[in-house]
């Protein structure tokens, strides 16, 4: 961008020291990288659609490819499915139903809520109102390490319907009711209930949330659902209680210098990723070309300005001839190759796939260097201690 090229787009291979997962090779992958100039956020949702929606139309096997792709905040994506990559698929979304434990007589969602930054969260499952599957997904909380999910399921009474489970018993008849009402639910339905501070708990509640649907036939198979996640927090505190970056530190934050005067955890960045069918196939961002906005950036985070020069001094400097504003993305191709293949799997498109520990097993890679190899590089192996 610096150098004058207004946009550009490759396909590259690119390395990463991550840890693998089912979704993500160790090693390596392919991108379809984009950049461009002057643009803002919605610009390159505009320009990275039509191609994403056209892949998935000729290859998807006949499957339905949503045209409309929703713009959902960090923020709720984590409060309605717990994670930031939901499956749209799956129509269950997670409330906040706190209002409705507070003072009541189930004491331990009622002492939780003493405490700063706890909160009570409701999984609706329509037509999963029978005891016997309340506590099959109980059992699911448990084998997650939590010690449980409480429930309350609605059936048929003498003159309507009444609610049960332990938790309607406790909380009484107006607060079941004013649950029931807010989650939109009904005879035959149910809802499960998690709490303690979210950081604790939504993990468990984003894969309640999907088995649930999965169990109750609630999640459509034969569709790619994608929504756009944003607005994403810039910093976090890590375990030590200090400011640290939670996700891409070079992205532009929203409102520029002066959102970096305030507190640094509500700051938020424009940084977005494409989320399909439960997976990030894309990330980007609108970029920070300001140097004076970055060296703030990174001040809030621990790191002085000459610590920035020396990590990133290539970068300062070209942004000291004039960078435009600019910003882009990049899709994952093995990733969308596996959602199309319809495999669960990475490592089942990739030609040459790692095992968990980074190895090549059929071309026996990495194997041991020879010792001309080493001196030519000027390397010595040590022994491990022992």
């Amino acid at each position: 961008m610096v150098s004058g090229f207004d946009k550009y787009f490759q396909i590259a291979p690119c390395f990463r020291d991550e840890d693998p997962r089912a979704d993500r090779s160790p090693t390596d992958f392919y991108q379809l990288d984009l950049e461009m100039s002057f643009v803002e956020q919605s610009d390159v949702f505009d320009t990275i659609q039509p191609v994403m929606q056209g892949i998935f139309e000729e290859f998807g096997g006949g499957r339905k490819v949503d045209t409309e792709w929703p713009l959902i905040s960090y923020k709720d994506a984590a409060l309605w499915y717990g994670t930031d990559k939901p499956d749209l698929r799956n129509p269950i979304r997670m409330q906040d139903v706190s209002e409705h434990f507070k003072g009541s007589g189930f004491a331990i969602f009622a002492k939780l809520l003493e405490q700063e930054g706890t909160q009570i969260r409701a999984i609706p499952a329509p037509t999963g109102g029978s005891r016997k599957f309340c506590d099959r997904m109980n059992a699911f909380a448990q084998k997650e390490g939590l010690p449980g999910m409480g429930y309350i399921f609605w059936r048929e009474a003498e003159g309507g319907m009444e609610a049960a489970g332990p938790l309607a018993k406790n909380i009484g008849p107006e607060r079941t009711e004013a649950i029931r009402q807010q989650l939109g639910l009904g005879v035959g339905d149910a809802a499960f209930f998690l709490g303690g501070k979210p950081e604790g708990f939504e993990r468990v509640a984003g894969k309640a949330r999907v088995a649930i649907g999965e169990e109750l036939g609630l999640t459509e198979t034969d569709r790619f659902a994608f929504a756009w996640i944003v607005d994403f927090p810039m910093y976090e505190k890590d375990d030590e209680g200090r400011i640290d970056f939670s996700h891409n530190p070079f992205s532009m934050p929203q409102g520029g210098m002066e959102a970096l005067q305030g507190d640094p955890l509500e700051v938020l960045g424009y940084q977005y990723d494409l989320a399909c069918n439960g997976y990030e196939l894309i990330s980007g961002a609108i970029r920070n070309h300001k140097p004076e906005i970055m060296f703030k950036a990174f001040e809030l985070a621990g790191y002085g300005e000459d610590e920035v020069k020396k990590r990133f001094g290539g970068m300062v400097n070209a942004f000291q001839y004039g960078a435009p504003p600019h910003g882009g993305c990049a899709a994952g191709i093995d990733r969308v190759v596996m959602l199309l293949a319809d495999e669960a799997n990475i490592r089942e498109v990739i030609l040459f796939p790692m095992n968990q520990r980074a190895e090549d097993l059929m071309m026996n890679a990495p194997s041991e260097p020879a010792n001309e190899q080493l001196r030519e590089l000027r390397l010595r192996v040590l022994p491990p201690e022992s």
